[in-house]
């Protein structure tokens, strides 16, 4: 038997008044998640207790079946496994984005999706002017990247970028959970406001303003932590796996879970990803391994954009372009399949920030009996078989 599950982050959403009172999911033109709802088992999974952080961290690894409250040693951590960045004892890892502000506050947590290339000769910029020995900034994809120190106490509070837009940077600066962490949260606030400096007229900025983009103009750091420890699927499970994502984090997650992390040419993260180059490579990966992690960024970047028609069209895109492509292949192959699909945790266009709803899923499974329900979205799901699962339930339910 073959496992896949399909998520597109942040797709659910919450009723806008623009459609009638309808969600994204319910606007959209989604066949093929409807197939499978109405071939499948319904319901809601909570990812995102009331005592954890509204993260994608958080989020996906509760729809993998772990706790964060046991695992999650902070963002950076993850995304460092996938990079192939070693955490070595002693030392902390932080995401690092690139952001822009405007008047002192944050436009935008993506430096207005900034590219790679840009990225890495702004964080070479910074690495000459702040770096030191036990202090390294690894460019990761777009906006999304890494630092790397030595003797830092993780015990700080951070404000994740993309859940405070237009507010000022000063007042969202890093906080000392514990009186051993004050000397790193005045490290690392200086390091931010040093970048401020640094990074304004650097060349990449100039010319992106001079083609009315957004400059990367700010660091932010945020999410620290120290190497986890995770049991694999082989472990939980005894099934081999591979994780497809354009995010460092997610494949990062994959790693620690002994997942093979999956590059597909073209992934970017955004709406412009090659969905069917996921999809191919999905049904690639099952030829070897028993299970398959698919993740696709677009809706949550179209949610934190607060862009109702991209959120639409990156949902009618993951269905069509690569969704429908995995039911056919396993169709034309004549593989037993056990399907799902879901969010990780909802990305509301109105209010551009994770929030912590439960979130629908659909989980067909030739031996399991569908239930009544017949069209993936929020309300729908409610009304699933499965009701409202929380922890570990959902995985334990798609591997049966």
């Amino acid at each position: 038997m073959k496992h896949i599950i399909i998520l597109g982050d942040g797709m659910s959403d919450d009723p806008v008044a623009r459609l009638g009172g309808r969600t994204p999911l319910q606007a959209a033109r989604k066949p093929n998640m409807d197939r499978l709802a109405r071939e499948g088992c319904c319901g809601r999974l909570r990812t995102i207790e009331d005592d954890m952080p509204t993260g994608s961290e958080t989020a996906n690894l509760a729809v993998l079946g772990y706790d964060p409250r046991q695992v999650l040693e902070g963002r950076g951590v993850l995304e460092a496994a996938s990079m192939g960045v070693a955490i070595e004892d002693g030392e902390m890892a932080m995401r690092c984005n690139l952001i822009c502000l405007d008047n002192g506050c944050i436009k935008n947590h993506s430096a207005g999706h900034i590219s790679s290339e840009e990225s890495d000769a702004l964080l070479k910029a910074m690495q000459s002017e702040v770096g030191a020995p036990g202090l390294r900034f690894y460019t990761g994809v777009s906006y999304r990247h890494l630092l790397v120190a030595r003797g830092l106490d993780p015990r700080l509070e951070c404000a994740p970028p993309h859940d405070h837009p237009g507010e000022k940077a000063e007042d969202l600066l890093i906080r000392p959970r514990a009186p051993e962490a004050e000397a790193t949260a005045r490290l690392l606030n200086d390091l931010t406001r040093r970048s401020w400096s640094i990074l304004a007229e650097h060349p990449v900025n100039r010319q992106r303003r001079q083609a009315g983009k957004d400059p990367g103009n700010s660091i932010w750091l945020w999410s620290p932590g120290r190497r986890p420890r995770m049991w694999t699927f082989a472990e939980r499970f005894a099934v081999s796996g591979a994780v497809i994502s354009a995010v460092d984090l997610i494949r990062g997650i994959g790693v620690y879970a002994g997942l093979e992390p999956i590059r597909v040419p073209g992934a970017t993260g955004f709406w412009d990803t090659n969905y069917e180059g996921k999809a191919d490579a999905c049904l690639a990966a099952l030829e070897r391994h028993d299970f398959c992690y698919v993740h696709v960024e677009a809706p949550d970047e179209a949610g934190h954009d607060g862009n109702l028609d991209l959120k639409i069209r990156t949902i009618e895109d993951l269905d069509a372009r690569l969704v429908g492509p995995i039911l056919s292949g396993l169709d034309r192959r004549g593989w037993e399949a056990v399907v799902a699909v879901l969010p990780d945790h909802p990305t509301p266009v109105e209010k551009r920030i994770h929030v912590r709803d439960p979130v629908p899923f659909a989980i067909r499974d030739p031996r399991r009996a569908p239930d009544a329900v017949s069209a993936f979205d929020e309300a729908s799901c409610a009304a699933g078989a499965f009701g409202l699962l929380h922890g570990d339930q959902f995985i334990r339910a798609v591997f049966g």
